[in-house]
């Protein structure tokens, strides 16, 4: 056990100790995947538990595949054999195995958020209801907070509290849209990603002897990135983890970023209270981060409250105060931001890839997108549309979903005049009217359509209906790529496809061939023990975002902070720190809100590795209009020592009579900003409802060389006060005021504007 001498003395002792509740509280770039990893292999080698007894949760195929991979090459090929995978995968394993005590089939289809918005849109208008106050999108995020925390329709529309919010909402009908959904789905043979997690709980509660077997079969149940479980996914853990109590949690309390998605710090907060046997470890050595990166996310997450005490330190060199940058507007930020990686990657022998450029919101990504383009500086931005989501590989998909599933009512919808069979809407409508209203399955109505429609519509339908059950003969008989390759010649899709010759038609021809190439592969693929159609179709519909990530090409790398979580970067830029930007305008509701918005900042800061920069800008446009802009409030919460304001080059483009060539002006950065001594958090709330200061009439700052200790100043933002100390050492000069509303505060004296009163 030779790996065991690579880990410091907290990650071996969070590996040998396997036997009961475990709690790993694992800082920033402290190692967490490799002590997981080896608490397996350990469990294998050493305790001799068979790879089939134990459960590993994640919350990425990439980090299940990757974790796989480092397990085998200590243990052997025995490592094929664990469960191990994220929550929806392995529990849409053990779903399809044992679906038929919840009323479905084996081969149920899993929905995508398209597909269920689709079914959604078609709800509210066969209820006749506004689109505009039951818009789709808001009525699917209102049924999947539902189902996260394990409330079905019945207890919903029972639940008066809820009953009260929608009529006060105007959406007094969300509760039958709710249950029409979940029928339809039922009916459909379908789930939704959230279905995964909530019919794996109704599978636990309403059948013991399933769960009684899975709780036999699961002896050691680990599981990574806890801080982001819901309720849902804690209490199945929970309840496969009752009979042996050798549960392990891996997590961070200062990365739980995901709350919109449902995720409960709670559920890493209150661990203990749930295993008073609980033995917990603390990493705390950052292996990623200079000590700079490091201290100013330290300083930062201190400032919330809601935490687990730790303090990550690091033995790594010290490297380079983190750049602190102001611009005057979001287009000169995003010149300013390419110019620095410009000069970076030629000054330090640097890769594009070594480079990422962060922020709160995708809207952000334009004007870094036009900067980088113009400096001629190669960019990929991570979240933009994915290959699985394009229309064309959408239709090839519905139809291998329906020839598996022949209830799934939205892959009919999609396919049923594609190519073009003459097949209208109102033929449509009729069809699923019978389905729906008279519960009589789609294929039972297909086969007798002459029954429903007259004859040309019915013939229609008729061809289509033979070349489908074509399609699932040869399913019967044939692997993934058989079938699919069958589908995309025989339907009509790739000859549509091919005929387009625009370079758009191309591209998709070209798309649908990499389909092909891809269920080529995974047929081929020797890990793959089953070749179904099923089986692919489950791994497509379980592929999340974090699994698309993976690029050859040498680019810069474009991500909203929380795409980012996992991933580290030489040099990082976390940009548009301005207030109601980052902090979110709509997370200043209440400390838990901007405590979670902390913690974002604390997770892009730790992203960096060797270099962070950090910047804003004094105007923005903003929904269409142009905004000045406060520096974020979190530019306080970092210790002043950490930081240095940049001098740098704007990269700019001239054209003479060669042509175009690059040239670098010499522009500086304005003088940066901010900080000091931190909010005290027993102030958040105060401050936050605290009445904006507004300015004295005649407000002009005085000038900083007349500032002295004990002067009554008066801030533009922060209102009054008394300065207690003066800091006139180094370039950097500042002075600390006591503000009668804000606290105590360090400015510095080049950026702060403050006007002497002698009363």
């Amino acid at each position: 056990m030779d790996y065991l001498e690579s880990l410091n003395e907290p990650q071996r002792a969070a590996v040998i100790n396997t036997e009961g509740p475990t709690m790993i509280i694992a800082g920033a770039g402290s190692g967490k995947t490799r002590v997981l990893t080896y608490r397996i292999a350990y469990l294998m080698e050493a305790r001799q538990v068979e790879p089939f007894n134990i459960l590993s949760l994640t919350f990425t195929n990439k980090a299940a595949r990757e974790m796989r991979q480092r397990i085998e090459e200590v243990v052997g090929s025995a490592a094929k054999s664990l469960w191990m995978g994220t929550f929806h995968s392995v529990f849409s394993r053990i779903l399809r195995a044992e679906a038929h005590h919840i009323g479905y089939t084996s081969d149920f289809t899993i929905y995508d958020t398209d597909d269920s918005k689709a079914l959604i849109r078609q709800i509210i208008k066969q209820m006749a209801l506004d689109d505009k106050i039951y818009k789709p999108n808001m009525v699917l995020n209102r049924i999947s907070g539902a189902k996260n925390r394990l409330i079905s329709w019945r207890d919903y529309i029972n639940n008066p509290i809820l009953v009260e919010e929608d009529k006060a909402a105007q959406r007094s009908a969300m509760g039958k849209i709710f249950q029409t959904y979940v029928q339809r789905c039922v009916e459909s043979c379908a789930m939704d990603f959230d279905d995964l997690l909530f019919n794996t709980n109704v599978l636990f509660r309403d059948h013991p002897d399933v769960l009684h077997k899975y709780q036999h079969r699961f002896k050691y149940v680990l599981v990574d990135e806890f801080q982001d479980t819901n309720i849902s996914q804690y209490l199945i853990t929970k309840k496969l983890a009752a009979v042996n109590e050798n549960i392990c949690v891996v997590g961070d309390d200062a990365q739980s970023i995901y709350a919109f998605r449902g995720a409960d710090i709670q559920n890493i907060l209150n661990f203990e209270k749930d295993y008073q046997e609980l033995k917990t470890f603390k990493l705390e050595q950052n292996y990623r981060s200079t000590q700079f990166i490091v201290n100013a996310a330290n300083s930062v997450i201190r400032h919330n409250k809601g935490q687990l005490p730790k303090k990550v330190w690091t033995a790594n060199d010290s490297g380079s105060p983190i750049e602190l940058i102001k611009a005057t507007s979001d287009n000169e930020e995003a010149k300013l931001v390419a110019t620095t990686i410009f000069e970076a990657r030629m000054n330090g022998q640097l890769n594009n890839s070594d480079f990422a450029i962060l922020y709160r919101t995708n809207s952000q990504s334009r004007s870094m997108e036009e900067a980088l383009r113009r400096a001629n500086i190669k960019y990929r931005i991570v979240g933009g549309l994915s290959f699985y989501q394009r229309k064309e590989i959408k239709d090839l998909l519905a139809y291998l979903r329906f020839i598996v599933n022949p209830a799934d009512e939205q892959a009919f919808r999609r396919i049923i005049n594609l190519p073009k069979r003459g097949i209208g809407p109102g033929s449509v409508e009729k069809v699923m009217l019978k389905v729906n209203e008279n519960r009589i399955p789609l294929n039972e109505v297909l086969n007798n359509i002459h029954q429903l429609l007259p004859g040309r519509a019915a013939n229609a339908i008729e061809g289509f209906n033979t070349l489908i059950k074509n399609f699932r003969f040869t399913n019967q008989s044939s692997d993934a790529f058989e079938v699919a390759s069958k589908v995309a010649k025989n339907s009509g899709l790739l000859k549509d496809l091919y005929a387009d010759k625009t370079p758009e038609g191309l591209s998709r021809y070209e798309n649908v061939q990499e389909l092909l190439n891809a269920i080529k592969e995974f047929v081929d693929n020797p890990e793959n023990e089953d070749k179904s159609l099923t089986a692919f179709l489950q791994e497509v519909a379980l592929i999340t975002d974090a699994d698309k990530q993976d690029t050859d090409e040498d680019t810069v790398t474009l991500m909203t902070i929380h795409s980012s979580k996992g991933l580290e970067f030489k040099y990082v830029f976390i940009v548009g720190l301005e207030e109601e930007l980052f902090p979110s305008q709509m997370m200043l509701n209440s400390r838990e809100d901007l405590e979670e918005e902390r913690r974002l900042f604390y997770v892009a800061i730790t992203r960096a590795q060797e270099k962070l920069f950090l910047s804003y800008a004094m105007s923005r446009y903003r929904f269409g209009r142009l905004k000045n802009c406060d520096p974020s409030r979190f530019l306080d919460d970092i210790d002043p020592s950490y930081l240095k304001i940049s001098n740098q080059k704007v990269a700019g483009m001239r054209s003479n009579e060669r042509g175009m060539e690059r040239n670098v002006q010499g522009t500086s950065y304005a003088r940066s900003l901010v900080s000091g001594i931190k909010r005290d958090q027993s102030q958040l709330i105060t401050q936050k409802n605290r009445r904006p200061h507004t300015p004295t009439k005649d407000f002009q700052p005085s000038d900083v060389t007349l500032l002295k200790e004990g002067m009554r100043v008066e801030h533009p933002k922060f209102g009054f006060g008394i300065i207690k100390r003066m800091d006139l050492n180094g370039a950097n000069k500042k002075a600390s005021v006591d503000f009668e509303g804000a606290g105590e505060k360090t400015l510095l004296l080049s950026f702060a504007k403050l006007k002497i009163h002698q009363d």
